[in-house]
């Protein structure tokens, strides 16, 4: 999980010739048939930063980049990792990229500091973050981690995720051992340097433990007293909608065709997502996206929806926990009108 990885910038460009012919009753004489070829408009260019390493998660923008669909809405898209996942938003809102992808929890955060970014599409409708145990070690349940070592990335969210499903099943963040093995999850598992690990994607991690010889049991976080959230959202911020809204419905628009294929073929999207992008391991994506592919579809159907009492109870329970001030407004932090738009 160091996710920083180069850059590929997709161009797409239209000649439009125009033809100009002349005639007189005076002797003749000859013109030319054609005037020179007019240029064409340039493509906008717009920066995107991911909020890891490009994995199938991200293929319906690579999508949409390959096949021309933002060409064909006046783009040129720059897809890029991120320099710090952790100051993706900071980069939205200072505008050195114009869209980002960052978590539910992240924006509501962002916004009671003032930051002004607004989820403007849900990429994933549920959590990916789940506790994952080593299938051998019979640790199950939320009940079998207390007198546990926890491997966690120091992410500070993850504490209270992890705090809630324990207290569903009557205990707390007090009666296990946390220990921050950064990103290196997997190896603190399968090395059994903890006992279970949180923060790690049940379509991602897991499969890489699996492959490796080790399968997980794994605790997915709404089945276990945690609210159900979108797990990564789609930002921009609230200058660019009010003074561009037309540039971001061109790029939900591009890109929800290229979620749309992805999700009609998941495996062609991680086929062409290792053809643009080399580093990709197919032995990871390819059955971890069949498992992430119907999580990019709301249950109205369709890509980005997003529900606004998913948000307010999600906001209830980040307040509960003290993430968040009771005057952080979750209605605010989410606009749904450029997929609306899309019906």
């Amino acid at each position: 999980m160091n996710r920083i990885f180069a850059t590929m910038v997709f161009t797409f460009s239209l000649l439009f010739v125009l033809s100009a012919c002349s005639g007189s009753s005076a002797p003749a004489v000859e013109t030319p048939a054609a005037q020179e070829p007019a240029t064409a408009a340039p493509l906008t260019p717009i920066s995107v930063t991911l909020d890891w390493f490009p994995w199938s998660n991200h293929s319906g923008f690579f999508i949409a980049q390959d096949k021309g669909y933002y060409a064909a809405e006046g783009l040129k898209v720059e897809i890029h990792p991120p320099p710090d996942p952790a100051a993706v938003l900071q980069t939205v809102a200072a505008g050195r990229d114009d869209f980002g992808i960052n978590y539910q929890t992240g924006v509501m955060i962002a916004r009671s500091k003032g930051i002004p970014v607004v989820s403007i599409a849900a990429l994933v409708q549920h959590p990916l973050n789940s506790v994952m145990t080593l299938t051998e070690s019979g640790i199950s349940e939320p009940k079998d981690l207390i007198g546990k070592k926890i491997g966690w990335p120091g992410i500070p969210d993850n504490e209270w995720l992890l705090d809630t499903m324990l207290k569903s099943q009557g205990s707390s963040l007090e009666e296990v051992e946390l220990v921050n093995v950064g990103f290196d999850l997997v190896a603190a598992l399968i090395s059994k340097k903890v006992d279970a690990i949180v923060g790690a994607y049940w379509v991602h991690e897991s499969i890489s433990a699996i492959n490796q010889g080790f399968p997980v049991n794994i605790m997915r976080m709404e089945q276990h007293g945690v609210p159900d959230f979108y797990e990564l959202v789609l930002v921009t911020t609230e200058d660019k909608i009010a003074n561009d809204p037309e540039q971001v419905q061109k790029f939900v628009r591009a890109t929800a065709r290229g979620y749309q294929d992805a999700i009609a073929d998941p495996q062609a999207a991680v086929q062409l997502l290792k053809r643009v992008r080399p580093e990709v391991d197919l032995a990871i994506e390819m059955p971890g996206v069949d498992l992430l592919a119907p999580l990019w579809t709301a249950s109205q159907g369709g890509f980005g929806w997003q529900e606004e009492a998913r948000w307010v109870e999600f906001a209830k329970w980040m307040r509960d926990t003290g993430q968040l001030t009771e005057d952080s407004d979750p209605k605010a932090a989410f606009d749904n009108s450029f997929v609306a738009a899309l019906k």
